[in-house]
């Protein structure tokens, strides 16, 4: 019985187990949500937010005069920060609006957002990691003149991720497609079961049930045989899904457990920040990327939205490096030990080399050179809220801006701030076919609803806009001029843009692009496009919500 084979069979085991022990009712799971860790957090931070509101009346009845003169000035200094900042002139726009009609409330929540330690500490810490990760990152210079003499078309794009995203351009990867999450679930268990060193796991999303019993059973079993495990979930998701000490009970198993920025019951802007990431890397061999999450509905094994649609990719290759440097350098973020960078991001196949011949090189180098052309180019990259740089969106403007006949877009979200309209206008007016796959299901309707209110400006100039109607699309994916591909975690709207930690794939000239369209044209099948009288036909109260709701774009 082959792998895929057992995982059927362990799948049909494990609901008919969790039908036997399925004995909770309605009242059992009010007193449980009524007891949990968000109850309790959500009680102490309204406690929070009362006593702020209780301490702005005692100041303003004890002398409300100066007071209201003290922060019309402090409002008036705010302003003048804002604009002369480096910041999104979305984000410059929403703060105008409590800073001028509620100057006391303005002033505080800016300062309170923007006056953020936690955020200095991530910023010093990733940026040490980025520092001792980098020698093990560079392009080899062969390569850059390969790229420079054939003047390939991405080496401006190569250029600036390297040297902003401190990440490398690679030949040689292999790159697998998963169309939904049952496949790249499946895939994954069985490479768990081939690793034989090490086993790197950084999700956002990791949510008891089938998927994440399944998967642990078998990181378990490996820990057993001495693989070391290392796997890193986001704060936010163990306060919902997971329970308390949660790191400590898969310490047990043997792997190592780490939770990025917990959420605690106090006010905090630097909560704000999750890691949004899907990247596992097992033995250095092979990387996953993409947006699906350990939890049951990725593989619609629960339903929530109607039928969930996801995609990820599987690197096989050079390329899977630098989701290796990405892991580490997020997992040694708060801590002072000292990584053992050798033994999972050195070169062993350059270091076999030094003692070969010059010929026996050159004829390496040919065969080496004859694979890369046919598998193109791979970029990972990553973008956070740390590196004062917009790299996720300059990687989604150039795939735009360059353009020349089509660009597909696949996003659950659409928030996009002005430079993407313009992008995508522009690509459109131009004459290239523009189309976007939103979602039909919505996971969050008031999100769903400011989505809706970019459609007009967007399909007047000449973007088709699509919407899935069997349910939920949770994929983040570009694919253009069928030699371009973008698979990732990253969203078209300002949480993915700007405040997230994110990742995705860059793929240029390699035989999954054509997957990658494959599934877009299979996926249109699917959908009903949207028209600009549509919007008319739209709930009044929906269409109200999401004017008012797009000032606070920036916040969704």
């Amino acid at each position: 019985m082959d792998s895929l084979d057992e995982n059927k069979v362990k799948k049909s085991e494990y609901f008919k187990n969790k039908a036997v022990k399925a004995k909770d009712n309605g009242l059992r799971a009010i007193f449980k949500l009524i007891f949990s860790r968000i109850m309790l957090t959500v009680i102490i931070m309204l406690g929070q937010i009362y006593l702020l509101f209780v301490l702005l009346e005692r100041m303003n009845a004890a002398n409300a005069k100066w007071w209201l003169y003290f922060f019309n000035i402090c409002a008036a200094l705010c302003v003048i920060v804002i604009i002369n900042s480096k910041e999104n002139p979305a984000f410059k726009l929403m703060w105008m609006l409590p800073l001028s009609v509620t100057p006391v409330f303005g002033v505080i929540l800016y300062v309170f957002i923007t006056a953020n330690p936690v955020r200095f500490g991530q910023s010093k810490g990733l940026k040490k990691r980025i520092g001792e990760t980098a020698p093990y990152l560079k392009m080899p210079d062969e390569l850059k003149t390969k790229m420079r003499d054939e003047q390939v078309p991405i080496s401006d794009l190569s250029y600036y991720i390297e040297h902003v995203n401190h990440l490398p351009a690679y030949t040689n990867t292999e790159v697998k497609f998963f169309p939904d999450g049952q496949s790249k679930i499946d895939d994954l268990l069985v490479e768990i079961e081939k690793a034989e060193q090490y086993i790197f796991m950084e999700y956002f999303i990791i949510n008891k049930g089938y998927v994440w019993d399944t998967v642990l059973e078998a990181l378990k079993k490996k820990a057993a045989e001495g693989v070391e495990i290392r796997l890193m979930y986001d704060g936010f998701n163990s306060m919902v899904a997971l329970p308390p000490r949660y790191t400590k009970k898969l310490a047990e198993y043997g792997i190592k457990a780490r939770v990025f920025s917990p959420v605690r019951p106090f006010l905090s802007s630097h909560q704000n920040y999750r890691d949004h990431r899907k990247i596992v890397v097992i033995d250095g061999k092979v990387a996953y990327n993409g947006g699906i999450n350990l939890a049951d509905e990725y593989i619609n094994l629960k339903e929530r939205f109607g039928y969930w649609k996801d995609t990820a990719v599987k690197l096989r290759g050079d390329a899977v490096k630098s989701f290796t440097a990405m892991f580490l350098q997020m997992w040694g973020m708060f801590t002072t030990e000292v990584e053992d960078y050798d033994k999972y991001l050195l070169d062993f196949a350059t270091e076999q080399t030094k003692d070969a011949t010059t010929d026996q090189i050159a004829e390496k180098n040919v065969d080496t050179w004859a694979k890369a052309d046919s598998l193109g180019y791979v970029i990972p990259y990553n973008d956070d809220p740390c590196n004062g740089e917009d790299v996720a969106e300059e990687v989604y403007l150039d795939i735009l801006n360059k353009a020349r006949d089509y660009v597909w877009i696949m996003t659950p979200y659409l928030i996009p701030e002005n430079e993407i309209i313009t992008g995508l206008c522009f690509a459109a007016q131009r004459g290239v076919d523009v189309r976007i796959i939103m979602p039909h299901i919505p996971d969050k309707k008031i999100v769903f609803d400011v989505a809706h209110t970019y459609y007009t400006q967007l399909i007047e100039a000449g973007v088709r806009i699509f919407e899935f109607t069997p349910g939920f699309v949770h994929a983040k994916m570009f694919v253009s001029d069928d030699c371009k591909a973008v698979v990732g975690s990253i969203n078209l709207d300002f949480r993915s843009l700007y405040e997230h930690f994110e990742c995705a794939t860059f793929i240029y000239n390699n035989p999954v692009v054509e997957d990658v369209k494959k599934d877009f044209i299979d996926t249109f099948d699917k959908c009903q496009e949207f028209y600009k009288g549509d919007y008319k036909k739209l709930p009044l109260f929906n269409r109200i919500c999401g004017k008012v709701c797009r000032l606070f774009g920036p916040l969704l």
